[in-house]
């Protein structure tokens, strides 16, 4: 179950550490790679020990739901996992050239990612 997680559910969750069985249900899913949970939430030497604890740390939690959150929003602006799948990994010249996806792994760069779909969604040029 790799739904975003919302609200003071996600809060409390995110305290908790997310099981690393999330990261590793997303990944076969098809959700994200083990490549962009390396770039993005956690790094594979990290997420390696963290197997070992069987939780991720609060931040590298809090990185993964937002990771999440933003793959769930682009899939309901496009109506369409393949498309937003795609776009999340195509460059393009609003963000600079960059991927949507690889901006996510700052809070800065997941809110002009968000913003540039509420664009899209809202049928305004982005």
């Amino acid at each position: 179950m790799n739904t975003p997680l919302t609200g003071l559910d996600a809060v409390r969750e995110i305290r908790s550490g997310l099981p690393v069985d999330r990261v590793d249900e997303a990944i076969r899913n098809g959700l994200v790679t083990a490549i962009e949970v390396d770039q993005i939430a956690v790094p594979r030497k990290t997420l390696a020990h963290r197997r070992q604890i069987g939780r991720l740390s609060v931040e590298q939690s809090d990185r993964f739901a937002r990771l999440l959150r933003i793959i769930a929003t682009a899939e309901d602006v496009f109506a369409n996992r393949e498309k937003a799948a795609k776009w999340l990994r195509r460059p393009t010249t609003v963000l600079d050239g960059q991927a949507p996806l690889q901006l996510l792994d700052t809070d800065a760069g997941a809110r002009e990612v968000e913003f540039l779909l509420t664009r899209i969604a809202h049928g305004i040029a982005a």
